[in-house]
């Protein structure tokens, strides 16, 4: 088996998103190159191999950190699992225990202030608030705000249809300023910025669909608008498991992280409502 051919086929895999496939490209060029030199073929890969690729990348010079080690086995585990079939994909689990990083959400106070700074009566100030608004609303990443199409907006059941990682779908409520600003926008604002048949819903001055980096002009982490809305919505009651479905998580410990929050909002219950709290 030739393993740059497996390894092209399988990052090209629709179901990689472009940032995951670069990351995943550097992983696996560093792990048969360090095949070839122990001598192993993939198809030798099993706990023993791993393990010492494991220690190999935490020692010496090397010295990567348990974040960037787990995801490149994660890398390798996936290409492994696509190439050879998920029997001959280690059971055991390799990668160290992560650091835990907590998400860093700004207050409502600090995201009313970022939406504030965009507004305007021009087309694209009317643009970048509905974006800013959507974004936090829905709790979106970059990627799902700039590929929403116009029959992605749903203003009678007031929901908005996301295509997110890995092509996966997910329809999320839209709120109402959210939905305020967007009727605005495309009443006011994206008939003047549309040049042809487009039906991107957001649209640049040439007319043309956005990608990410319009979002980072308008907030230089625009993430952290999706960790406000996740928190927010725990802090206001919402469990855990409805959050993994708004956020379109395919595991709840993606959305563990989040715990602390959680954590906290229990602890003000138990202690306004238990008798002996």
């Amino acid at each position: 088996m030739k393993v740059s051919a497996s390894i092209d086929r399988f990052l090209g895999s629709p179901g990689l998103s472009e940032s995951t496939r670069r990351a995943y490209a550097g992983d696996l060029a560093d792990f048969t190159g360090w095949l070839e030199i122990a001598g192993h073929a993939i198809s030798d890969v099993d706990v023993q191999v791993l393990a010492d690729y494991t220690a190999e990348l935490g020692r010496g010079r090397r010295g990567l950190s348990p974040s960037t080690i787990a995801r490149r086995l994660a890398a390798v585990r996936s290409f492994m699992r696509f190439t050879l079939g998920a029997a001959h994909v280690p059971e055991i689990a390799l990668p160290p225990r992560r650091r835990r990083r907590l998400p860093d959400a700004p207050k409502l106070s600090d995201v009313e202030a970022v939406i504030a700074s965009v507004k305007g009566v021009t087309p694209l100030a009317l643009r970048n608030t509905a974006i800013l608004e959507l974004t936090y609303s829905c709790g979106l990443r970059s990627a799902e705000v700039v590929g929403l199409r116009l029959a992605d907006i749903d203003f009678d059941q007031e929901t908005v249809h996301v295509r997110g990682k890995g092509g996966k779908e997910r329809v999320v409520p839209l709120g109402e300023q959210a939905a305020y600003a967007v009727a605005v926008y495309l009443r006011e604002a994206r008939p003047t910025l549309a040049r042809g048949a487009n039906d991107t819903l957001f649209l640049s001055v040439r007319g043309r669909s956005l990608d990410t980096s319009a979002l980072r002009r308008l907030m230089q982490n625009p993430h952290r608008l999706r960790h406000a809305y996740a928190t927010h919505l725990l802090e206001g009651g919402a469990d855990l498991r409805t959050i993994q479905e708004l956020l379109g998580h395919a595991s709840l410990s993606t959305t563990q992280i989040y715990s602390h929050v959680d954590a906290r909002r229990l602890r003000r219950v138990y202690d306004s409502s238990h008798p002996r709290s």
